[in-house]
Parts: structure tokens; sequence; C-alpha cells
């Protein structure tokens, strides 16, 4: 069966939890469908542990322009898979879309014996992915990318095993930072979403409310740099809960374009009714975390955690 969720977790590596979260896939055998250099097989530049994302640079590999391309990586053992990251190539930034990442224990049969894991999404400009799920028990990932004439070209491909759990023994940091938004409804401030309460009513007085606006976003400064773990959002739960279908969670030491330059860690495709949402985005530094909506609507959190370990 196919294992596909509604919401997109995003996850480099780095120690979450406190474990190591493993790339297993490192310096292990790759195959792909072609090479488009047709005298050596490249794939195994994808798990080479360069992200150089120039293919000049020597350490990306490209199929040849062919139907359905794919690439394949041998982990050599059966691992409980947590996440996966996916570098791509800086010049071809539409040609993963549609990608399909499958993970299983035979080479024989793709479609019958494995579980996709991800479909990569249409996000111009971005260069890496990161999925994280449910553990899947898995030798074999491959990345498939269905459809005529495309040419599929990876920078690094990494698989990721380790604590997946949603406790952090590190303390909340977003508690002592300072919040602010893009505007405030009524009595709703910035603050309240790092009040230490998750009650999700808003007429308690625990939520944040933006105004109806274009782009609506929250962010907390937290003060100095830290290596993110792990991003905990609490919705309202007493209605409304899908205004926050689409918010992106990113995580950057910059404010420049108002902090959308920052590299994101998760996207809430859709909250179906779920009350809280937890983004792995271990390894990523920064000072801002950032909750924004892409659109014309409302924002409203009930509490944003964020857990990590001190920068350096």
């Amino acid at each position: 069966s196919n294992h596909l969720t509604g919401i997109s977790l995003m996850l480099t590596s780095g120690a979450l939890a406190g474990t190591l979260l493993q790339n297993v896939a490192l310096k292990q055998q790759a195959v792909q469908s072609s090479n488009i250099l047709a005298t050596s097989n490249t794939a195994g530049r994808a798990v080479d542990g360069l992200k150089d994302v120039r293919y000049e640079k020597g350490s990306c590999t490209c199929t040849q322009e062919e139907s359905d391309p794919w690439w394949r990586v041998d982990l050599r053992n059966l691992y409980n898979i947590t996440a996966i990251t996916i570098t791509q190539e800086d010049t071809k930034d539409s040609y993963l879309i549609g990608g399909e990442i499958w993970i299983g224990n035979s080479t024989a049969s793709l479609f019958f014996s494995a579980h996709r894991c991800a479909v990569i999404p249409d996000v111009p400009g971005d260069l890496t992915f990161h999925f994280s799920f449910r553990a899947i028990e898995g030798r074999y990932v491959t990345v498939r990318l269905p459809g005529s004439g495309r040419t599929l070209c990876l920078c690094e491909f990494e698989v990721f095993i380790g604590d997946n759990g949603k406790e952090y023994p590190q303390p909340n940091l977003a508690l002592k930072g300072d919040a602010t938004q893009s505007s405030t409804s009524s009595i709703f401030v910035a603050a309240k979403a790092i009040d230490g309460s998750r009650n999700s009513y808003l007429s308690k007085g625990f939520c944040t409310h933006t105004e109806s606006e274009t782009d609506p976003w929250w962010r907390v400064d937290l003060r100095q740099e830290y290596v993110i773990a792990a991003v905990k959002v609490t919705n309202r739960g007493d209605c409304c809960g899908e205004r926050l279908d689409g918010a992106e969670i990113r995580v950057g030491s910059s404010l420049e374009n108002n902090g959308n330059n920052n590299t994101r860690c998760g996207t809430i495709l859709s909250t179906q009714g779920l009350l809280s949402f937890t983004f792995n985005c271990a390894g990523m530094t920064g000072r801002y975390i950032k909750v924004y909506i892409p659109k014309y609507t409302y924002l409203s959190l009930c509490e944003v955690e964020v857990f990590a370990s001190l920068a350096g």
C-alpha cells in the first residue's frame, strides 16, 4: 500500500532527542536507469557526502533524457527509515517535480513490495527537500521520475534512521523568546503563542490571531542562534483549523525578505483536523522561527515550541 501523509515533515542530519540521526546511504552502492556519461556509472555521486549543487564540480549524477528514469541506493541492511533529504542540481530546479521516493526490501518489483513515502512538490527554486515519516522498513530506496522525456539529476541523497519521537529532552527555547506578528486582532498578541499554554480555544485567551490579510506571519526571536532539533505548532481546536493549511515553518538567522529566504523546515499541507504538528528540523541553524501562510487568510497559533541545542 502507498504510505503518503498529507503533512510534509522535513529534516536534515543532526542530533535529535539525544540520538544521532545516521545517514545510512553514505558511500553505499547506487545504480540508475541510464547515465548521461554513457561510459561510466555516476550514480554513486549522489551518496558521496558532497552536496555541491553544481554539476560541473563532479558530485552530481544525471540520467539520460528518457521515460520514467530512476535512481536507487542499496543500504545493504534492513533499516527502519524515518527521513530522507534530497539535494538537486542548481540549473534544473523543475526536473524533480513529481518525483516519487519508494522504500522496499527487494529490487524485483518496485510497486508491489515497496512503500511510496514521498512525492517531490512543485516548489520553485528549492534545491533541498526534506521528508520525514513514520518508520518504514527497507533496504532499497528508489527515486522514480514518472513521465516521458525526463532527466533525473541528484547531487546528494541522504537516508536517515534514528529516533523520530515527539518528546525532546531540551527545554522549549521559545518561552524565552520575543514574538511578533504581521498584525494583531483584538487582544490576541503574538506572545500568546509562547506563553507555555497549548489551550487551543481562542476564547480562553492563550492563542494569537492576526487580521485577515495577504501572507500573514508570526515569528519568534530566540535572541541567539541555535541548532534547531524540532518545532511543534499547536493549532486552534475550537474552529477554523483549516486556515493553517499551507503554512510554512522557516528557520534561519536572516530577516532579509522578512525571513522568507530562511530554510523551510516544514509545510502543513493539510491540517486534516489534527491539533498539533511536530517538524523535525535537526541540523538547521537559526535565531528566528517563522510561521507564515502564503495566501489571504487569518493566522492563529495557540503555541509554538522550539527544541534545540546551542549552536557551536
